[in-house]
């Protein structure tokens, strides 16, 4: 059990409120629906967690790791596993860092693209979910294409088969769950962002920020970072190096 200013702090309600980013596939960040439950690296490691402070977990759906961060001082969650980027910070204070991240775009059947430097051109539409780390670097990276925004993974999708956009800026991972869903689609070799997945808490609350740190750094030490990814079957995963922060 937890002393009492990491409870106030991290479990206010009594319960660990563990907020998660909902796609058609998993990744280090991503969750899917299972039924009427969810299932993810995410939800292993606030389990976990919640299961280290002694009291209950709650999961809360989001569309999207923005939702998340937008949402981060209406007291509607305590924790999350958030990919990591200056913006996102004005929102969310980051603890250490649990998975290397990489992100690049999924291009549509048909296309000639072959590298990140092909998708800025003018007439290049490419989609990512709104108010993400991923997209803001895509949109960065790629200044002449057209910038589409979704809600979610799976709208952003629907929008490639339907010959509306020519890629999709995700993770590494997360796109490797959609090539089936996009017949003909391939995923480029080079990349736009190299970040971290990190825990994350709502703005100043210090002793929550520290606690879910050091459960991070013993979930790397301890294997279940590695066995949460390999269950999700994300196997080509790369952990974070002990003591990096997000």
């Amino acid at each position: 059990m937890a002393d009492a200013a990491v409870l106030q702090q991290l479990a206010p309600t009594g319960k660990l409120r563990i907020a998660v980013a909902v796609a058609p596939s998993p990744s280090a960040q991503f969750a899917v629906k299972d039924g009427d439950t969810f299932k993810g690296v995410s939800v292993i490691l606030g389990q976990a967690l919640a299961k280290k402070l002694g009291v209950p977990a709650v999961i809360v759906p989001h569309a999207a790791s923005g939702e998340i961060q937008n949402s981060a001082a209406d007291n509607k969650w305590d924790v999350a596993f958030l990919p990591v980027d200056a913006e996102r910070k004005k929102f969310v204070d980051f603890g250490s860092a649990y998975h290397l991240l990489q992100s690049t775009f999924l291009v549509a059947p048909g296309s000639k693209m072959q590298s990140v430097k092909d998708a800025d051109a003018a007439g290049i539409g490419i989609g990512g979910v709104a108010n993400t780390a991923t997209f803001r670097a895509a949109t960065a990276s790629t200044p002449k294409a057209t910038h589409v925004e979704f809600k979610g993974v799976d709208i952003a999708t629907q929008a490639m088969l339907d010959g509306k956009i020519d890629a999709i800026a995700l993770s590494r991972e997360s796109l490797g769950g959609l090539v089936a869903k996009v017949p003909g689609s391939r995923i480029l070799d080079d990349a736009f962002l190299n970040s971290t997945t990190a825990v994350c808490v709502p703005k100043n609350k210090p002793a929550a920020l520290a606690y879910a740190s050091e459960f991070v750094e013993e979930a790397k030490a301890s294997g279940l970072v590695r066995s949460a990814l390999d269950e999700m079957g994300l196997k080509s995963s790369i952990i974070a190096p002990a003591g990096m922060k997000g």
